[in-house]
């Protein structure tokens, strides 16, 4: 599913709101499909013990919570035991009027918004639709920005790559490729390289069409996890090697539509 389309979902959740409705309608907005809502909604999936809340393995962990106690009791399911062994990605909190979630696996993340304001955040809850391209904080506008056009160019390249979706693991390495493009650029704005080079290498050594796009990637992929600088050219060699293991796995950069969508 697109990220495009599951913005139109949320926005049409919010738009025909029910509050018993609500978190089953978000579950399918990500494209959890409609049979395993429904086994949910009977309970079958539903691991919770007390009355009200939903706890669905794997995805979601759901209470309605009073306004006051919203930020409080986040934290405090957050590191129950009970709940933690069903491994939730997620936890959400409202009073439906408020929203709060946290995401379990990374806890820097946490959102904290008025539910009407959910559309604007939906990349928040894209690991719900099996996409780890959300890694900006929620209250960082630049962030933001960033991680939207990663949801924009996700969606460019599924469509000019098909078969990705075709397995889970080409799926995963695809989000380990935008986690890549996605730390170059910080990289640059940030100090860890060169001011702009990243963008500006990448302009003067590939087509416009794309063509060869993937390649140039492929391989500064490969120099950033290499300390070694011999049997690079030179407009590689002058990237710094990046300790950390997000380039160690060998994995092919799809193909691009055209070169500007990365400018």
């Amino acid at each position: 599913m697109k990220s495009t389309e599951i913005k139109t979902n949320v926005q049409n959740l919010i738009d025909t709101f029910s509050k018993e409705e609500f978190i089953y309608d978000l579950l399918i907005a990500y494209g959890i499909s409609k049979t395993s809502v429904t086994r949910l909604k009977k309970g079958d999936y539903n691991f919770a013990k007390a009355d009200g809340e939903i706890l669905y393995k794997k995805k979601i962990f759901f209470k309605v919570e009073a306004t006051d106690k919203l930020l409080s009791s986040i934290e405090e399911i957050s590191k129950d035991e009970q709940i933690l062994k069903h491994k939730p990605r997620f936890v959400i909190l409202t009073d439906y009027k408020q929203i709060v979630a946290k995401d379990l696996k990374v806890n820097k993340l946490s959102l904290d918004i008025k539910l009407k304001e959910l559309p604007n955040y939906f990349d928040f809850f894209l690991p719900l639709a099996g996409s780890e391209i959300y890694t900006a904080k929620n209250d960082d506008e630049a962030d933001r920005n960033a991680s939207y056009k990663m949801a924009d160019l996700y969606d460019l390249l599924i469509e000019e790559n098909p078969q990705i979706y075709k397995s889970k693991a080409s799926i995963h390495h695809l989000n380990i490729f935008l986690s890549r493009l996605l730390f170059c650029y910080f990289s640059e704005d940030t100090g860890i390289f060169k001011e702009n080079i990243f963008t500006n290498t990448l302009a003067q050594h590939t087509a416009e069409n794309g063509k060869d796009t993937h390649t140039f990637l492929d391989n500064l992929f490969d120099r950033l996890n290499d300390k070694k600088t011999d049997k690079y050219q030179d407009y590689l060699a002058k990237f710094p090697y990046v300790n950390g293991g997000l380039f160690n796995d060998s994995i092919s950069s799809p193909v691009f539509p055209f070169m500007q969508c990365l400018l």
